[in-house]
Order: C-alpha cells, then structure tokens, then sequence
C-alpha cells in the first residue's frame, strides 16, 4: 500500500480522485477547487491604497484557499522529497532529442537543471520574469474569474459556459504558444 506513494497513480484512479473532489468540496461547504482568488486575498490583506475591490473580510473569506494554498505547497514537497521516486524520469527519445537540440543535457531530476537552475532563476532578468510573469498570470486568472483548474475543473463539473470558452481559449493559446510563438523566440 505505502508503494502507492512512491509511483505516479494511473490516469484512471488519479481523475476520478479529483473529479470527486469537486462535489464533495462543493456538498462540504460551498467551496471551489482552485487558488486564483488567494492573489485577491493577499492583495486585500495588504491593501495600501485603500481599493474598495480589496475591502472585504478577507480573513474569513481566504480561510479556505489558504489552507487549500498550504496543503498543495505541502503535498508538493512531500511528493518532491519525502516520496520521490528514484527512478529517473521516463522521457520519449524525441522528447529528449528536441530538448538536446535546445542545449538541454541533463536529465536526472524532474525539471532539467539546464533550464531551472537557481543561478538563472536568481539574477535580475529571471526574478523580473516571475515576479512579473507571476503577478500577470495572477492578475489575468482573477480578471477572468478564475485560474485553469478552476475553469476546467470546477466550471466545467459545475456546466458553466463561460468556463467551456475560457479552457477552449486556454488550449487555444496553449497550441499558438507551442507552434507559432514559442520557435520564434528560440
């Protein structure tokens, strides 16, 4: 049973246990799956200039998605630390081919360290890149009423049209991203 822990759980136990999730959240106590509105939360919390869109009792109303913010930022490091799986990450010979060719050559950990290195996630370019990448993701997933797995996860599961459009446009961006974008950068 404790093996359960240590591997990735198939596609057909790991989706039902999240599309399970959402009615019970939502029979439990009114609650939706997703941490978009914590940047509202924060923001109110903070509330320098006084907005009326940040006063609220944000204590109360944040309770859940900072306790929800918690486990996800715990479950994380108990699976990247606690429960990693030795076993070096299974990658298609083309996946690792196309990354080669983007001068990627390490493939022992779960994010290459080519790629994610704290040295280049550390100098002024990389934090102006989180930081504002960061907040603009933040600030878009409130502006459309919610972050991915808000819309595809509890929209979808809940019927709402809006939620439909909003993950058609997420794959649709996705797809231009990949394609026509992405190869002109690099």
């Amino acid at each position: 049973m404790i093996d359960l822990l240590y591997e990735p759980w198939p596609w057909y136990v790991a989706g039902p246990v999240i599309g399970l999730t959402v009615p019970l959240l939502l029979l439990a106590g009114g609650k939706m799956f997703g941490v978009s509105a914590n940047l509202r939360h924060t923001c109110a919390a903070c509330n320098f200039g006084n907005v009326d869109f940040f006063n609220y009792d944000w204590k109360t109303a944040g309770k859940w998605n900072f306790a929800f913010l918690a486990g996800s930022i715990i479950g994380g490091f108990l699976a990247g630390y606690v429960f990693a799986n030795p076993d070096p990450i299974n990658l298609a010979s083309s996946t690792i081919a196309d990354l080669q060719a983007l001068g990627i050559q390490d493939f022992d950990g779960l994010v290459p360290d080519d790629l994610f290195a704290w040295s280049s996630l550390g100098t002024a370019t990389g934090l102006t890149v989180l930081g504002l990448g960061g907040f603009l993701v933040g600030f878009g997933a409130r502006y459309a009423g919610g972050c991915t797995s808000g819309h595809a996860i509890s929209g979808l599961s809940d019927l709402q049209l809006a939620s439909l459009l909003a993950v058609i446009g997420f794959f649709i961006g996705g797809l231009l991203m990949t394609y026509l974008i992405y190869p002109l950068i690099l």
